[in-house]
């Protein structure tokens, strides 16, 4: 395991991030505590240090179990955890969503059931449209100052947004938003159009979620699935682009001697244009240490290119007119260093 700093920050990482979303059974399609620990001890035992989870995953089951997995060496993970999201069925107008009255009891909550006195990276999980971006940013500030919170993120959230809560950080004098998780993977690129440009403007890090899209990259789709799954077969639809996306994932899984699922991890792992760590959530200890695995090794740079263009989607507005476009710069983007785009 190798570990990157996170974000604008001196917080030291593993390259990649355990999802704990599997972490219970309440939802239906989990893992129990006994499966959920060795997942945990699995990942410990590669060198990873980084642990994703939310206040509302499992219905507070995930939280749980983790407070009773880290309380014997808590200081030696980093542990990331959410607020916004609750019930379907919580009736309380105040139960979920971004304001600092929810903020405040997630944490709360939180602290109680990690069994600590402190969240190293405390993300919004995903932007109401109705919170003033001040309210969250000083509330979060605050979280940091009174020691509960150590740094702070954004998920599932507008670029514009997270541009405007970092541009206020700056003016005030607030702590800066360090990282953004979003759904990223060779069959979803939409965030490459203006959130990861925007990530990496700000100097955050990339956390990607859903990086083998609930089983899809996986290949196991490719046949009748007897176990739990996210996705019902009966419904499962395909397009004929994802198809062959998938079939050059295949192809590549048995050029190299590895199953599919780490040859969409090292896609997103190994992406040039962000600075990118992938979440890796499982059912079991086996399909955890056959993700695992991707940290072994390494795509070709013709591999990565072959993926890459077989999952190419359309930039569209402003990248079309920008790129290339002499008449207006003088040179093409490829004689200069466009990194940041």
């Amino acid at each position: 395991m190798r570990y990157k700093l996170l974000g604008r920050s001196g917080l030291r990482v593993s390259e990649t991030c355990l999802g704990t979303m599997t972490f219970g059974e309440t939802w239906g399609w989990g893992a129990s505590s006994s499966e959920s620990r060795k997942m945990f001890d699995l990942f410990a035992e590669a060198g990873g240090n980084f642990i994703d989870t939310s206040v509302n995953y499992t219905d507070g089951t995930s939280e749980e179990f983790l407070g009773d997995f880290l309380k014997s060496d808590r200081d030696h993970f980093v542990v990331a955890t959410k607020y916004t999201l609750t019930k379907p069925s919580d009736t309380d107008p105040n139960g979920g969503g971004n304001s600092r009255k929810n903020m405040m009891k997630s944490v709360e909550r939180s602290l109680k059931r990690l069994k600590t006195d402190h969240i190293d990276l405390f993300y919004l999980h995903m932007w109401d449209y109705m919170t003033p971006v001040e309210e969250v940013a000083r509330g979060l500030d605050d979280l940091i100052r009174q020691g509960k919170v150590l740094y702070a993120g954004f998920s599932d959230t507008p670029d514009y947004i997270v541009a405007e809560a970092n541009t206020r950080a700056d003016l005030m004098g607030w702590s800066r938003f360090i990282a953004m998780q979003v759904p990223y993977s060779l069959l979803d690129r939409a965030v490459e159009r203006s959130v990861i440009p925007m990530a990496g403007h700000w100097d955050m890090t990339v956390l990607a979620w859903g990086v083998l899209e609930a089983g899809l990259l996986t290949g196991k789709f490719l046949k009748n699935v007897n176990d739990p799954t996210r996705i019902d077969q009966k419904e499962l639809k395909v397009s004929e682009k994802n198809q062959a996306v998938m079939k050059e994932v295949e192809k590549i899984a048995q050029e190299v001697g590895r199953p599919m699922s780490q040859v969409a991890i090292n896609w997103v792992r190994q992406n040039p244009n962000a600075r990118m760590i992938p979440i890796l959530g499982a059912r079991s200890e086996k399909q955890l240490k056959d993700n695992l695995g991707a940290m072994q090794w390494a795509l070709s740079e013709e591999q990565y290119k072959r993926l890459d263009e077989a999952s190419a989607i359309d930039l569209g507005f402003p990248h079309s007119i920008i790129k290339g476009n002499e008449y207006v710069f003088g040179a093409t983007f490829d004689k200069i260093d466009n990194h940041r785009v």
